[in-house]
Order: structure tokens, then sequence, then C-alpha cells
């Protein structure tokens, strides 16, 4: 018969197999890392962009006072010209004749007047011894006022006629820039019809077309400019003029707007009028489309309820309300301003889900090191 003692070693072999086939302690998931954006309120602001054109503030188109044929043009479109120069000649041999027609005419008129004049002197003369009546005199006073009248009235043709052969040579009324040229040599031209454009180059401008249902808040918005040739370098304009009339082709309304310091513009050139105004007045906090996700059939977000002090917390999701849509955000309200909202890998979150937060943990260390 076995003694009791020799059952030990069977009854600790069972217990070590007892104990190596209980369950072990779970150990804690890691927490997933996620990105957050903060939530920062501003007025929700709608932009717009426009292409225009830049132009010069002052652009005249010039004209021959007469009529007749080109025998000489002197500019050509992109030139720059003086004030005074020369821009065409018409053919003058028409207008030199009309002004010594009238220098002849007027020679005539003034020997007319001085012998009325004289007339009219010997007529007084005559009235005191009662030889001249007095239907005399005044028949004598009328001739040689006629005369006179008859006389300056020929003084203004030739004048006239001067000022018509100075209109036969076209000059530049100001300093500026050949815009547009539409005779040529030989051509034959009426008067008054518009020629030569030049634009004043110190005043340059954007000009861009208006949408009628974005005139009533162009007129607060704030503006910047940038060349189609230089599409990173954008700069503020300011809104000088604002049409009152749509015109009827486009029913649009033209803006010209100028930089809101001195600057040289090409004249001519694509411009990209970028226009931010503010949409109304609740505050918006803008979000990456990424971030969103829905709630019962409604937009919502998942927000981070951070652990005191740590770089860690869990997620709940939260419903949102939606103002607008842009390119790659989106603008919402309905969460108070600091909270954290995932913007990546939202499909991935659930209620309660640990997550962990490296940007912040990246902003705490150096933090922790300078108080060390």
């Amino acid at each position: 018969m076995k003694s009791p003692l020799s059952k030990a070693p069977l009854a600790v072999l069972i217990a070590a197999m007892l104990s190596a086939c209980s369950p072990e302690k779970p150990v804690a998931e890691a927490a997933r890392p996620v990105r957050t954006v903060e939530l920062r309120y501003d007025a929700a602001r709608e932009a717009n962009r426009y292409v225009g054109t830049v132009q010069a503030r002052h652009e005249v188109d010039q004209a021959f006072r007469v009529g007749g044929k080109v025998v000489s043009r002197k500019v050509d479109v992109g030139q720059t010209v003086r004030e005074g120069d020369v821009l065409a000649v018409l053919d003058d041999s028409d207008y030199r004749l009309a002004v010594e027609a009238s220098q002849q005419q007027l020679i005539a008129a003034l020997a007319q007047a001085r012998q009325a004049e004289s007339d009219r002197q010997r007529l007084n003369a005559l009235k005191g011894d009662g030889s001249v009546s007095a239907s005399d005199e005044e028949r004598a006073d009328s001739a040689a006022a006629s005369t006179r009248a008859a006389a300056e009235a020929e003084a203004r043709k030739l004048e006239l006629a001067r000022n018509r052969l100075k209109y036969t040579v076209l000059r530049a009324p100001r300093s500026g820039a050949v815009t547009a040229v539409r005779f040529e040599v030989g051509q034959v031209v009426a008067e008054g019809l518009p020629g030569i454009a030049i634009a004043a180059s110190g005043e340059p401008e954007i000009v861009v077309d208006v949408p009628e249902d974005h005139v009533g808040a162009f007129k607060n918005a704030q503006f910047k400019a940038a060349l189609a040739s230089l599409p990173d370098e954008t700069f503020d304009v300011t809104l000088r003029e604002l049409s009152p009339q749509a015109t009827a082709q486009t029913r649009t309304y033209r803006a010209r707007l100028k930089p809101a310091t001195q600057r040289k513009l090409p004249l001519g050139a694509t411009a990209t009028l970028r226009v931010a105004r503010t949409a109304g007045g609740t505050e918006v906090a803008p979000v990456p489309a990424a971030a969103i996700t829905q709630k019962d059939g409604q937009p919502a977000v998942w927000v981070v309820r951070r652990v005191a002090g740590e770089p860690v917390g869990t997620v709940d999701l939260a419903s949102v309300a939606v103002h607008a849509y842009r390119n790659d955000e989106v603008l919402i309200s309905g969460l108070p301003a600091g909270a954290l909202v995932v913007r990546a890998g939202v499909q991935k979150m659930s209620p309660g889900l640990r997550v962990a937060l490296p940007e912040l943990a990246a902003q705490a260390t150096p933090q922790k090191q300078a108080a060390r």
C-alpha cells in the first residue's frame, strides 16, 4: 500500500497543468493614431473669380476733324507717342485752295467796306448846305455798316479755312501708347471717324464684367488680382467704377478696378480677379471635405474627447450644420470653437474608439524639454 505522501508530486503536476491552461489577462488595445483639425470660427465668406483685361483709365479715339485722303501715317500699334507728335497727314490741296479763295474774298470785302465808308463821309460833308437828303444819309450809313459786317464775316471764313487746313495734320493730344489704328495710307477717311486710339499708360486698370446676381455684394467685397503671365504674384486692387447699367448683349455690369498702390501693368494683358465677400452673419468653421460623414442621414463629424493633459482620447459622432462646399473643404457650425475633428480615415472610426493625437504629442515634447 502506497503512502499518501506519494500522491503529492501528482497533485503538484495537476496544479501546474491547470494554471497553464487558464486564460491570460487581456492586453489593452493600442490607441489608433489620427489626424485632427481644430475648429476656428469666422464669418462665412464667398470667393469668386473673374477674368478681365488690363486697360488704360484714359483711352481716347483720335479722328480727323476734316475728311480727305491719307497721304502719311507716322505710327503703328504699340508705339509710344508724346503730346503734339504727328500721327497722320491728309492731302491738303483742296484746303489750301479754300484758304486762298477766302483771302481773295476778304480783300474784296475790305475794298467794298472802304468804298462805302468814303461815300458816307462825303455825304456827311455835303449835309451842311442841305444838298443831301435824310434818306441818302441813311442809305450811306447802312451801306457802310453792311460792308463792314461783310468784311468781318469774310475774315471769320478765312480763319475757318485756315483751321481746316491745320486739321489735315492729326496730332497726339496726350502722351501714351497707340492701341489701335483703323486706316491705311491712301484710304479716304470721313470727318470725325475714329482712326487712332491712344491710351495713357500712367493709370492702368483691370476691367471685368460682373453677372447681375453678384452686383449687390461686389461693391463691398475685397479684391486681389494676378496677371496670367505671373499667376503666383497677387496684388490688391480697389473698385473705382461699377457701371449702373447692364450691357445689352451680355446683361453684365462692367467694373473697373485700379491697383491699391501705383503699379505698372502691361496694357491688353489678361488678369484674374479674385473677389472675397461676406456671405452672411453666421460664423462658420472650415474642415476638410474628407472629415464629413453621416449620422441618421444628416452631416456629422467625429469629435475627439481628449484625456486631460495627454495626447490621447476617444471619439464620438456629432451632428453638424453644413453651410457651403468649397473645392476641398466644407463650412460647418454646431460645435464649440476649439473642438478637435478627425480629418481623415473617418470610415475606420467607431463610438468610444481610443485614439492617439501624434500632432499634439509632437507639440508637447518641446515644451516639456524647455521646462526641464
